[in-house]
């Protein structure tokens, strides 16, 4: 098995609340269920149940106006510290905080509760814009109900990649080339392919042309001295590529030209628009910024999708 160096982590990211913006970090574990502290906590409307998200941007359009960070950084096999959360307001608080739950539904003005574990039906609402192929059912412009996490695998009957309670969409890892960045830019240079929008752990610095994760689908990534990565899939995209944040303005030609460009069959349930790809954790260890990328290729999938 051939190793090739591909590239450089030139940018690392962790989430701790899904959907807030998250902290660019020098270094980070890499455990068996993702980077230590990433999409550890969520919101949950208590209203319906459903995990809040910013896939939902009528209904939760200030979620990318919050920022979540750790005063004291998470340890792999440690407990997970508290969190602090930077409202859009000026307001500061921490999960906690024993009135946290009661300042957070203040601020979004619906019931909320800041949870460490998804429901076992994990479940949230996600607007599909109104573009034409975004995905296999053709919905445009509507509002739809979907599973996510370890309740999104039991429902396709695949084995779940993430642990009962976790937040995380799919997979652990998320990564992404500046060779998909470039290219994007390069077919749309009206837009703004800022990696921000990508909402990755992972930023890899490659010499690489075009989309360079879809060929890394079915590889073994080697981070550094110590982290290894399967590569399952690719990362679908939705509407929250398209969304405001910081300095970023709304631009809905970010999906557009994603959908135009690469859209690509995830196993059996069609083609979605994709950029990036996800990674599970096949040997655990610290990643920092700086460190290399080789990639293997792997022609056991039962090796990837382990």
């Amino acid at each position: 098995m051939g190793i090739e160096r591909v590239g450089t982590i030139v940018d690392l990211w962790r989430f701790p609340v899904k959907s807030m913006l998250g902290e660019r970090v020098d270094a980070a574990p890499a455990t068996e269920v993702g980077i230590a502290g990433d999409r550890a906590y969520a919101l949950i409307d208590r209203q319906t149940g459903k995990v809040v998200s910013a896939k939902h941007p009528r209904l939760w359009p200030d979620l990318f106006g919050c920022r979540a960070h750790y005063p004291r950084p998470p340890q792999a096999g440690q407990p997970l510290p508290p969190v602090r959360i930077d409202l859009a307001d000026g307001t500061s608080l921490r999960s906690d905080d024993a009135d946290v739950d009661a300042a957070l539904s203040r601020f979004f003005g619906r019931e909320v509760h800041l949870a460490r574990l998804a429901p076992a039906d994990y479940t949230i609402d996600e607007y599909h814009p109104d573009i034409e192929r975004l995905n296999p059912a053709g919905e445009r412009d509507v509002l739809v109900e979907m599973k996510l996490g370890s309740a999104l695998f039991a429902l396709l009957g695949w084995p779940s990649a993430i642990p009962e309670g976790s937040f995380m969409d799919l997979f652990p890892v998320s990564i992404l080339t500046t060779s998909t960045l470039n290219h994007l830019a390069g077919l749309a240079p009206d837009s703004d392919f800022d990696f921000r929008r990508f909402r990755m752990n992972l930023i890899i610095e490659t010499s690489a042309t075009g989309f360079a994760e879809n060929t890394w689908v079915g590889s073994a990534l080697h981070i550094g001295d110590e982290v290894e990565f399967a590569v399952p899939l690719p990362t679908p995209r939705c509407v929250m590529t398209t969304l405001a944040q910081e300095e970023l303005s709304a631009d809905p030609g970010v999906l557009r030209t994603i959908v135009k460009n690469n859209r690509l069959a995830l196993r059996d349930v069609g083609k979605y628009p994709c950029a990036g790809a996800y990674a599970t954790t096949t040997r655990a260890g610290t990643i920092r910024t700086g460190d290399t990328v080789a990639l293997a290729r792997v022609r056991d999938e039962e090796q990837v999708l382990r």
